[in-house]
C-alpha cells in the first residue's frame, strides 16, 4: 500500500502523506523554480516529517500546474502565493492543528512572502535553500519582506549555494523578529544533493523550535 495518496482539491494538486500516528498537525511542501512536487528532496522530507507524525501534502505550484516545464513569471508569484493558501486551507481539514508551511528555493520564497502578508495563517516556516539574491548578485537581496515575518523559521542552507552564503543568511535572518535557526549543510549546494545531509537532523531541529511555540 502506498505511503501517500494523490491530492486534488480546489486548485490544489500534489500528494498527501498521512501521518504516522495521531498527530493533528500538518506541513504543506512545494518546490523551487525548475521542479515541481515530485522533487526527491520533497518526497525524503515529506516521508520523514509524515513519519514523526505530521500529515504532508507537497503541492505544485499553480505555475506548474499551468505547464510542466519552465520557469514561474514574476507576474504570477501573486497567484502562486494563492496556491499556497489554499494548500494550507485544504490541509486544515486533515490537520486542524497546528500547519507549518515549507517550500525549496522559489517556493520557500514565496512562502515568506505569503506568511509577512497573511500573520496568523500558518504557524511556523521550513525553508530549504532560501534563494536569498541571485548567483553573483549580492546586493539583489530578497529581504525586504523579512521585518513583517512573525513565526518561527527554520532555514537549512548549503555551504556552497551561489544563492546565499551561510553568513550571508546569517546577517539576513537577524532581520526577522520571530525565532530562526540555520541548519548549515556541509558542502552542498542549492540542490541540497551533496554533503552531510541528514534529514532526521532536520525534523529534530524542527521540533526544537516547534516546542517552544
Amino acid at each position: 500500500m502506498a505511503a501517500f495518496l494523490p491530492f486534488r482539491q480546489a486548485g490544489v494538486s500534489g500528494f498527501l502523506h498521512p501521518p504516522r500516528g495521531a498527530g493533528d498537525q500538518g506541513l504543506v511542501l512545494t518546490h523551487g523554480a525548475g521542479g515541481n512536487c515530485r522533487a526527491p528532496l520533497l518526497l525524503a522530507a515529506a516521508e520523514a516529517f509524515s513519519a514523526a507524525g505530521l500529515a504532508v501534502l507537497r503541492c505544485d505550484l499553480p505555475f506548474r500546474q499551468r505547464r510542466p516545464s519552465g520557469p514561474p513569471s514574476p507576474a504570477g508569484a501573486a497567484a502562486d502565493r494563492a496556491g499556497l493558501r489554499e494548500a494550507v486551507t485544504a490541509l486544515r481539514d486533515v490537520a486542524p492543528g497546528r500547519i507549518v508551511l515549507g517550500g525549496q528555493s522559489y517556493g520557500g520564497r514565496q512562502a515568506t512572502l505569503l506568511a509577512a502578508d497573511e500573520p496568523g495563517l500558518i504557524s511556523a516556516l521550513l525553508l530549504f535553500s532560501y534563494p536569498l539574491h541571485p548567483p553573483g548578485e549580492p546586493d539583489r537581496l530578497r529581504t525586504e519582506h523579512f521585518p513583517r515575518l512573525r513565526v518561527p523559521a527554520l532555514f537549512v542552507q548549503g555551504t556552497a549555494d551561489p544563492f546565499g552564503s551561510i553568513a550571508e543568511l546569517r546577517a539576513a535572518i537577524t532581520l526577522i523578529p520571530a525565532a530562526t535557526h540555520l541548519l548549515a549543510i556541509e558542502g552542498a549546494g542549492h540542490d541540497l544533493r551533496r554533503g552531510r545531509f541528514d534529514l532526521a537532523t532536520v525534523v529534530a531541529t524542527f521540533f526544537d523550535i516547534a516546542a517552544s511555540l
